[in-house]
């Protein structure tokens, strides 16, 4: 039975009826010794209780979208085949458009209804990276129409917090679906949004960073599944037409890897993220100093050789991201950009929801070629 599906989460609710029940029904028909009455009404409120805390945990699960399958939730997934050295640039010698084939994957409907309509899946086998995960991708209105049929559109990956589902900027931020009418209007670029698995090892967060011998999560990201989706779809290659985006642990990852990487992405969104790895507890990189080092976003700007040019949107409450956003504004010199803006709200998948809009509204004025889409996308 799937965690995250209505039969599990209807279970749950009939199991909180029959332990409720159950005392009420057989407290003054328990026989026996006062011990043994003592320990079976004990026994009874107990399973009560833990019923009840299970369905708070699968409804909190799936709207928050945390983990996707029994799997992940006890850890017993296996995401990495191997973590090869790959070097600083994370490729590992790999050269795509010199000599290897195209990394083209088939997609199929995604069957979480949660998702919403034109949402597919893959699962990909990083060559790079030795990950091998679930990638959801949803194509904009006009890439089916023959008015764009020779275009190459924009590219926004989204990354999800820890612990996190793949599905959770479909699902719980209902990203599509609030995109969808502004695109057919030409207030928004018509971008194809990609949402690859970010959760790869048993409780423990991978900073969506390169780790010799445990994980190369950075790869799996900013090469493996950024390659799979130029290769398969008609996207945009240069960097100025990709962007990252993430919200809390996601959006760590977002600003650290455009920064890292301004030859593949050209603007990020960080949603109450943090700049500091060790501000997840969880984090691999937090809990070694030359990693939690390496894979800060402000460490990176003040020693780029020279500024990236790369437009960072950071959002997040005063003590939840807004602070970092500020630090990294001071540190930037041109043409690094640096927009940051302070909200009021818990650290919830609903505070984020509601920034959606202005988020992609802000994208589309990033990626620069496709500004004039806009205005020639009205009335489709």
């Amino acid at each position: 039975m799937s965690l995250t599906g209505t039969p599990f989460f209807l279970a749950t609710i009939a199991l909180v009826v029959v332990t409720v029940l159950l005392p009420l029904v057989l407290w003054g028909r328990v026989r026996g010794p006062a011990v043994m009455r003592g320990a079976a009404r004990l026994v009874m409120v107990v399973l009560a209780q833990a019923a009840a805390v299970l369905s708070v945990f699968v409804v909190v699960n799936n709207t928050n979208g945390l983990y996707d399958n029994w799997a992940d939730l006890l850890g017993t997934g296996h995401h990495i085949v191997a973590a090869p050295d790959l070097g600083r640039d994370g490729l590992g010698g790999h050269n795509y458009r010199a000599n290897e084939p195209k990394a083209v994957q088939k997609f199929s409907p995604a069957r979480d209804a949660r998702m919403g309509r034109g949402v597919r899946v893959t699962q990909l086998s990083g060559r790079v990276s030795g990950v091998r995960g679930e990638v959801y991708v949803w194509l904009p209105p006009q890439y089916s129409q023959p008015a764009f049929r020779h275009r190459k559109f924009p590219v926004v990956e989204l990354l999800g917090g820890f612990p996190g589902s793949a599905k959770a900027w479909f699902g719980s931020l209902q990203v599509q679906s609030q995109l969808e009418a502004g695109m057919r209007r030409g207030k928004i670029a018509p971008f194809i949004l990609v949402e690859p698995r970010t959760n790869l090892l048993a409780a423990q967060d991978t900073g969506c960073a390169n780790v010799p011998g445990v994980v190369d999560a950075e790869s799996w990201l900013s090469v493996d599944v950024r390659q799979m989706v130029t290769d398969t779809f008609r996207a945009q290659r240069r960097a100025r037409g990709w962007a990252v985006a993430g919200y809390s642990a996601g959006a760590h990852c977002a600003v650290k890897m455009a920064l890292a990487h301004p030859d593949r992405y050209r603007a990020a969104v960080g949603l109450s993220g943090y700049n500091d790895p060790a501000a997840e507890r969880l984090s691999l990189t937090g809990v070694d100093p030359q990693l939690r080092r390496a894979n800060n976003p402000l460490w990176i700007l003040r020693h780029a050789t020279v500024p990236p040019p790369v437009a960072l949107y950071l959002s997040g409450g005063r003590n939840d991201g807004y602070r970092d956003g500020l630090a990294l504004r001071r540190a930037a010199a041109p043409p690094t950009r640096v927009v940051v803006t302070e909200v009021n709200g818990p650290h919830t998948i609903g505070l984020w929801k509601y920034q959606v809009p202005q988020v992609f509204r802000w994208l589309t004025t990033q990626l620069s070629p496709y500004m004039g889409w806009v205005a020639h996308a009205k009335g489709i």
